[in-house]
């Protein structure tokens, strides 16, 4: 699906970012994980979420739907088996292995994908007595219950970690997690736990104490805004030269984010729930002598959200000085740098962690491909600051985790044409 964007227009008004969809599907699995009815509000409509949607009414799960809520009713489980589609359709299906096993003592996952990918998550299934057999690309899972269990995991991962938690509400009495990730939607995910009758001790840390439900109960839950279209509307609004109110946000998921903006010349004001881009007429990176020779580092959650380095790098490009952008996390989360320099960015790919950025430089219009889902959002900033029309083409991957993102942009000012009516923003 393609869209066309107009750069150099100014952004003003109000914006509200939709509920974070990574949330929104850890929640959906979880609730399957009683038999009673579990309403959500605030559920974004992308495919990642109507994906676990369809994959939870295939398990047995009815989903109605009304004008501010669904609801989801899973009176049983009626496969204990995730086919290579299922699985294939993104790696939030894989939370539903806590549920199949939880209601039917065991889950098969079909894979299409190598196994080292979800190394840290077999090998905490492993570490919690669970039986565990890999064969063929297939996985299988036989539910086992324990008194108390304290395990570590490998690797600070989200999906692990919400695999975990819904596990060890369930069959452990007591469980001890360490090196658990504490981004805002496994927060969330905790504290809906808790509202379903388990008890967390930890939440936003990375060690978690569980204590288990003789049985989880329905519950109403809200999913919270997301922070990661916050920030990047935001940082967006401020390229623009526009003013800009952001509402229903939570601030206390945008400090370190706020810290980081800052080193780039952009100043926000936050509140609990508002955020207010002031007009920024020129960007300057921090000449703090303690900020010298110093990067712009990603890191997992309090951490600079690797999510946010592609709006980050663009931010950079319209800075003046020089900047280190240094993805930490992940190997191809700058390969995007050589569209910016395309469109003019003055940017260095030292290898595939760091990148340096000189700025200012203008940006120029340019036809872009398929954006990734991790940088779509950075990639349509630089297109609305560069001079001319860019098209980008596969624009639908921003519907993957972002709701309506391309509609509310258009409210704010932005010139985009949609070509493809399919897209919806």
């Amino acid at each position: 699906m393609r869209i066309r964007v107009q750069g150099g227009q100014p952004l003003n008004g109000e914006y509200r970012p939709s509920g974070n969809a990574n949330s929104a599907i850890a929640m959906i699995a979880a609730s399957m994980l009683t038999e009673e009815p579990v309403t959500l509000r605030n559920v974004p409509s992308t495919t990642s979420t109507s994906a676990m949607l369809e994959i939870a009414g295939s398990l047995g799960a009815t989903v109605t739907h009304d004008s501010s809520a669904l609801t989801i009713h899973t009176p049983e489980i009626t496969r204990r088996e995730l086919t290579r589609d299922e699985t294939g359709s993104g790696v939030g299906t894989l939370l539903f292995m806590a549920p199949v096993l939880v209601r039917r003592q065991y889950v098969r996952l079909e894979l299409d994908f190598p196994l080292n990918r979800i190394r840290t998550h077999l090998e905490a299934l492993r570490d919690l007595g669970l039986d565990v057999i890999t064969s063929d690309g297939a996985v299988e899972v036989r539910a086992v219950q324990w008194d108390y269990r304290d395990i570590i995991l490998t690797q600070a991962s989200v999906t692990a970690t919400a695999i975990v938690l819904m596990l060890a509400v369930t069959f452990g009495k007591e469980t001890v997690i360490t090196n658990a990730a504490s981004e805002p939607h496994v927060q969330e995910l905790a504290r809906m736990l808790e509202e379903m009758g388990a008890q967390i001790h930890g939440v936003g840390s990375n060690v978690l104490r569980v204590f288990g439900a003789d049985a989880l109960h329905g519950v109403s839950e809200t999913v919270g805004p997301d922070h990661i279209e916050a920030a990047s509307v935001a940082a967006i609004c401020a390229l623009s030269g526009g003013r800009v109110q952001l509402n229903d946000i939570r601030g206390s998921d945008l400090r370190m984010i706020d810290k980081i903006y800052q080193r780039l010349g952009i100043k926000l004001d936050i509140d609990d729930t508002m955020l207010f881009v002031p007009r920024h007429e020129i960007l300057t990176v921090s000449n703090r002598e303690e900020d010298v020779d110093s990067s712009i580092e990603t890191s997992p959650w309090p951490g600079f959200p690797s999510d946010l380095v592609a709006i980050a790098t663009v931010v950079a490009t319209q800075a003046r000085g020089t900047s280190l952008i240094h993805e930490k996390l992940f190997n191809d989360r700058l390969l995007f740098v050589d569209k910016l320099n395309s469109m003019g960015a003055q940017i260095v790919l030292c290898d595939p962690h760091r990148a340096i950025v000189v700025g200012p430089s203008p940006l120029y219009a340019i036809y872009m491909d398929s954006p990734d889902v991790r940088t779509g959002l950075g990639m349509l900033g630089a297109a609305l600051i560069a001079r001319g029309e860019s098209v980008i083409d596969n624009a639908q991957a921003l519907r993957r985790s972002f709701d309506g993102v391309v509609s509310k942009l258009k409210l704010l000012g932005a010139a985009i044409t949609i070509e493809d009516a399919g897209l919806h923003g």
